[in-house]
């Protein structure tokens, strides 16, 4: 047993693991995967740093192109004799299985740290549970979970140290997020105390039996049936001797720390009847409830397990108390088709043929993420009590369909007592949650107070909503849960008031904090009934802070954090507010000391006046009776209607049944039955015109007398927000008050206008910004001041189509087609969502898609929220989304299906042809089958031929059949949609295959120069110099050009393009990759937001400008369709440089950083970055010259 004070430190899940494993680490082979991917960042980090192993080491860290890669990386190292460790979760762990049996069966003694995670299926989660570590238990690996982040702490050293000693790899995990991101303050080992624990005599012979040419052997044999068998019974002992090894190993870590650790830890009544067995983070809240439960008499208890492969019954029976009579199993995975759950069917085999056979029930819960809360788990000790306990049950939901699910028990009270709940709710890249992640570490770190802290968001980019939940006390803090009932609540977004229940379970007397524009004597008239209401009849001390225009005032824009976070602790009463200021400006200087000078001192004063600006409410006694107004009841996602319900009328079903309560945040309650429609996964489009989100602090108005009708701004708005329409004279007199217009320019008889959306807008600014005319004709406004604006956009979306009177494939002609892709979930400013849009402006009603996942997955393909939709005539994209890694064959896959039931269908239609029933009949088929395969006037050619089959298709079996498969008629416009980590990495291989197929289809790369998905990795897109995760000293090599490489096929079509340095060659780059009957790939600049732009995202098209001007960037396009005419198929669309190259850089923090942290090497880097640009302008030329 340790004596003295241990040292303790504030973190996460992932930073325990990797600060574990880089102890134990020689070699990290890595590749980002979230939640998995901040384990590896910060061994990265570290690395970077400088800091030491137990061996003296800095860690040798790598980072491959792919999980695969990473897995044989980890092989092969572990082969030539370094320790090695990964970090993963998901899909990526799955594809390391194959690996994972060659270091099993080899007796290498790797460590593979996962952040347990969803496996896809007919939907892909990123949030945690045991489907993919249960996908590995074949293996041969160990498995060792844990259940909090201070087991993370001390068990994942018991991994590595087994493994040394016992030559059986580790898969080491944990739950994904709720584990892994959960912050809290726990006991540090120190190196020194863990390199004690070492086998060094287990290392020494591990790097001898290594392969060596100066001893060399031979390793990964073929064998045959004779021998193969025998070979793998072998090594049986290894897994047989390793529960000891681990069990010991266990009790070395609860000497050091005073925590009891056994392969298997019994919890609860020493006569307990009935046991719950789990493991993972569930056991924590399990813990709480027991506690509860044996307060009150009741025998009842928990077994956790820690070590579930290899799976010790002699260990296991060691710790169940004899006097259990039932048992629940719970799993947190689903198996279809199995009998029953992993770890249910290994407790059922334990007692198979044994004299003691308590009754053993099953059940599945926290599938996704979904938290295991106090009162599940009471229900499941409550199904025990039963004579005959429900088996094969759900726990946490409703399934209303199989009947499966158990009733919810006792909403019981189970945090310690004076434990001070807060909960914060935020908007995306509002900083609100990093501001949170600093408080947790301020109190954690410098007081004698016990803190947790867990970020909730849903699957939105910087937009979404994110919910933080911290708890604060004097005793250590279990509840791996949500905070339902909460002493403090925040809200740093004005527009949530009447979309979410912000004050659901602020307990009476609690305080509530809302960062508004609205001044005291405006609330009455802005605050929804049921808000006033509670406030009113609870006690709630109201406080109001005008953070938006505080931020303004300094220079800060939106970034209102650190005000909040002032705030908060301010009226949070947790640490002296001159103590809680100082530590915020000390973290404002370790957090923000890279960004400059001026930064730093914008964020103290940000500080002082949060402190000082606080606007404490009297809550009038009127409000006790509050009605609810119509705005209240009638507004999208109000969840504070007094009746509780909050339906849109003559809406699509999936809109009142699925999307309103999942965007209230209340999903959690959807019973199985809402989902039917969608059971293979298929969901409707276009719901997110239905959100509604208000998000936007400022949005543009439109100032019709300085419009040149350029249509520039709808060109480059991410989100479709802004829409150029033409109106007849009669929809201009029918119109609401307002609905400005001028006569339109190239349109006789039409009237012109710009409708805004002002709730779907995100406030970029980017369309302002790109305004060309004399004097703006758009200018930012407060959103409030535009909301008026509602109204009149839903009149101009309601108005008939009209023909385009300008070419489509020209900027002004692109944007009076409909935009099939709206109101996405992607960053204000991204310029992803500003290509795709155009896309599918031009070829939207004929498009396929398939999507790599990645950001443009995610902002794409987040229910319920869809923003791929269809136009009048109800065509549009179809789009699929497979995996990261095979995207581009998922693709071809789709190609490969429409040609062949095209090719059906032609010859259906050349027999069809030559029946001889109708002139008209015969003349469209003619015309079909004479261009098919050109996609000028496709659509056109088909509603032809279906007119002619309407009148005919009754009179014969060949006609029907053709007419029945009449949606093949329209040749397909198919694209592969992805980022750069999918494009130059994890599916390179994949991409270049199905480019060099030569088949017809569209690749759209967004170059973001990173894993911009998973938080800014690295990737072969990543520039030399540019800091990101992965390279966290700056990258060191130059950027791949996956574009020259794809030309040296000599028939692909390829064009680099960046819209706000040329919208012209975007177009017609676009326009030439679809048009071109061959593969086609377009790789598109795009400013993201990891970059750190300084001109803010506002800028983000003026940024890609920047880099065309600079040199950084170039534009081309490759058309191997000219050389037929004898022309040079290479166009260099960018001119010289006029722009310094270095200003390009240290306009982004991603360079400006690096001259901050590693001023030694920066310049070095920056003048190879430059050269490496230089040359491939060079390259460029050369080929524009021929």
């Amino acid at each position: 047993m340790r004596t003295g004070k241990r040292k303790m430190k504030t973190m996460d899940g992932n930073t325990a693991a990797a600060y574990v494993s880089y102890a134990f680490t020689d070699v990290a082979a890595i590749y980002p995967i979230t939640p998995s991917s901040d384990m590896a960042e910060n061994v990265d980090n570290w690395a970077a740093e400088g800091k030491r192993n137990i061996f003296g080491q800095t860690v040798e860290v790598v980072e491959m192109q792919s999980e695969g890669g990473a897995a044989g990386a980890v092989h092969g190292s572990l082969q030539a004799g370094a320790l090695t460790t990964t970090y993963t979760a998901s899909q990526g762990l799955l594809l390391m299985i194959p690996n994972m049996y060659k270091i099993a069966g080899e007796l290498l003694p790797g460590v593979f740290h996962v952040s347990a995670r969803v496996v896809g299926a007919n939907t892909i989660s990123i949030f945690g549970d045991h489907s993919d570590v249960m996908a590995t238990r074949q293996t041969g690996f160990a498995m060792l979970a844990e259940s909090s982040v201070q087991q993370v702490m001390d068990l994942a050293a018991v991994a590595h140290l087994a493994a040394i000693k016992g030559r059986v790899p580790f898969l080491n995990f944990f739950d994904g997020f709720r584990t892994s991101h959960e912050v809290k303050k726990i006991e540090v080992l120190e190196y020194e105390e863990l390199a004690g624990l070492l086998d060094r005599d287990a290392v020494n012979a591990f790097r001898r039996r290594a392969l060596n040419p100066d001893h060399p052997t031979f390793k990964g044999t073929v064998q045959n049936s004779d021998t193969y068998f025998q070979q793998r019974e072998v090594t049986n002992r290894y897994w047989q001797q390793l529960p000891d090894i681990v069990e010991s190993y266990m009790a070395d870590i609860s000497k050091l720390t005073g925590r009891e650790y056994h392969l298997f830890n019994y919890y609860g009544a020493p006569d307990a009847d009935r046991l719950i067995i789990a493991m993972g983070s569930m056991c924590e809240t399990i813990e709480e409830v027991v506690d509860h439960l044996t307060s009150c008499g009741e025998k009842v208890g928990l077994l956790t397990v820690h070590l579930y492969r290899p799976f010790s019954l002699e260990h296991f029976f060691r710790y169940i108390p004899p006097t259990v009579q039932k048992i629940a199993v719970l799993d947190r995975t689903k198996e279809l088709g199995a009998p029953a759950e992993p770890l249910y069917l290994d407790v059922k085999a334990a007692f198979y043929g044994r004299d003691w056979q308590p009754i053993i029930v099953g059940g599945r819960c926290g599938l996704g993420g979904k938290d295991v809360i106090p009162a599940h788990i009471e229900g499941v000790f409550a199904n025990l009590k039963a004579a005959k306990p429900r088996d094969q049950f759900t726990v946490g939901i409703v399934d209303d369909v199989n009947g499966s699910s158990l009733p919810f028990g006792a909403d019981i009270e189970t945090t310690p007592p004076g434990t001070k709940a807060c909960k914060f709710w935020g908007l995306g890249s509002d900083g609100t949650v990093g501001a949170n992640k600093s408080a947790i570490k301020i109190i954690g770190d410098r007081t004698d107070l016990y803190a947790q802290a867990y970020f909730a968001y849903d699957s939105k980019k910087s937009g979404g909503v994110t919910i933080s939940h911290l708890r604060f006390g004097r005793q250590p803090i279990r509840a791996p849960y949500l905070i339902n009932k909460a002493d403090f609540i925040s809200c740093s977004q004005q527009s949530y008031v009447d979309k979410y229940d912000l004050l659901a379970g602020l307990k009476s007397g609690g305080t509530f904090l809302l960062n508004t524009l609205w001044s005291e004597a405006e609330l009455d008239a802005n605050l929804p009934g049921a808000m006033k209401r509670y406030m009113a009849n609870n006690s709630i001390n109201f406080y109001i802070i005008n953070a938006v225009n505080i931020a303004e005032q300094l220079g800060l824009g939106g970034r209102f954090n650190m005000i909040m976070q002032a705030a908060f602790f301010q009226l949070a009463g947790i640490i002296p507010v001159a103590e809680a200021a100082q530590y915020l400006k000390d973290s404002v200087l370790e957090e923000y000391g890279t960004k400059g000078e001026k930064v730093v001192s914008m964020n103290h004063a940000a500080i002082d006046q949060g402190l000082g600006s606080l606007v404490k409410v009297t809550v009038p006694a009127a409000w006790r009776t509050a009605a609810d107004t119509s705005a209240d009841t009638g507004r999208f996602a109000c969840a504070s209607s007094q009746s509780g319900v909050c339906l849109i009328a003559e809406t699509p079903a999936f809109i009142n049944d699925v999307l309103v309560p999942v965007n209230r945040q209340e999903g959690n309650s959807l019973p199985v039955s809402a989902f039917l429609p969608q059971e293979d996964g298929t969901y409707p489009m276009g719901t997110s015109a239905y959100e509604k989100r208000g998000i936007a602090i400022n949005v543009p108005e439109w100032l019709a007398d300085k419009c040149i009708q350029c249509n520039h701004c709808s060109y480059v708005c991410p989100h479709a927000v802004i829409r150029p329409i033409l109106a007849s004279s009669e929809e201009v007199s029918a119109a609401p008050a307002g609905f400005i217009t001028k006569p339109a320019t190239g349109a006789k008889d039409l009237a012109f206008r710009l409708a805004i959306s002002p709730y779907d807008c995100t406030g970029c600014g980017n369309c302002a910004q790109v305004c060309p005319a004399k004097e703006k004709a758009l200018i930012m406004k407060p959103l409030a001041s535009q909301l008026g604006q509602d109204a009149l956009w839903q009149y101009a979306m309601s108005l008939a189509p009209k023909t385009n009177p300008a070419n489509p494939f020209t900027v002004k002609g692109s944007q009076f087609e409909t935009p099939l892709l709206e109101f996405s979930g992607a960053c204000a400013g991204c310029l992803e969502t500003s290509y795709a849009k155009l896309v599918t402006q031009l070829f939207g009603d004929r498009m396929m898609v398939a999507n790599a996942t990645g950001c443009s997955s995610v902002w794409a393909g987040s229910i319920p929220s869809i923003p791929y939709t269809s136009n009048h005539r109800g065509h549009g994209p179809a789009w699929g989304n497979s995996l990261f890694e095979d995207n581009a064959e998922f693709g071809m896959g789709m190609v490969l299906a429409v040609k062949q039931i095209r090719k059906q269908l032609t010859v259906a239609i050349e027999a069809a042809s030559r029946m001889g029933v109708s002139d008209e009949f015969t003349a469209s088929c003619r015309d079909w089958l004479d261009h098919q395969d050109s996609s000028q006037g496709t659509r056109q050619r088909a509603d032809r031929l279906i007119a002619a089959l309407e009148a005919l298709k009754d009179r014969n079996v060949l006609l029907n059949e053709i007419y029945e498969n009449k949606d093949y008629l329209v040749k397909r416009s198919q694209w592969l949609f992805g980022g750069d980590g999918w494009a130059y990495d994890i599916g390179f291989g994949g991409l270049d295959h199905v480019l060099a197929s030569g088949e017809d289809l569209n690749v759209l790369v967004f170059d973001t120069e990173v894993y911009s998905n998973t938080g800014g990795q690295s990737s072969k897109a990543t520039p030399a110099a540019a800091l990101a995760k992965f390279a966290a000293s700056g990258k060191k090599t130059r950027k791949k050009d996956l574009g020259l490489m794809a030309m040296t096929y000599g028939y692909i079509y390829v064009a680099q393009i960046a819209m706000g340095a040329d919208k012209n060659q975007t177009l017609k780059a676009i326009a030439e990759a679809e048009a071109y009957p061959g593969p086609s790939l377009i790789i598109a600049y795009s400013p993201c937001i990891n970059h750190g732009l300084k001109l803010g995202m506002g800028c983000s098209q003026e940024e890609a400008k920047r880099a065309v001007d600079s040199g950084y960037w170039a534009l081309y396009r490759y058309n191997p369709g000219l050389k037929e005419s004898g022309k040079n198929p290479f166009s260099l669309d960018s001119k010289e440089p006029t722009m310094d190259f270095k200003e390009f850089l240290m306009g982004e923090v991603r360079y400006a950083a690096l001259k901050m942290e590693f001023p030694d090497q920066a310049d070095a880097l920056f003048a190879k970055t430059e050269q490496d640009a230089k040359e491939k302008l060079a390259a460029y030329k050369r080929l524009a010259n021929g």
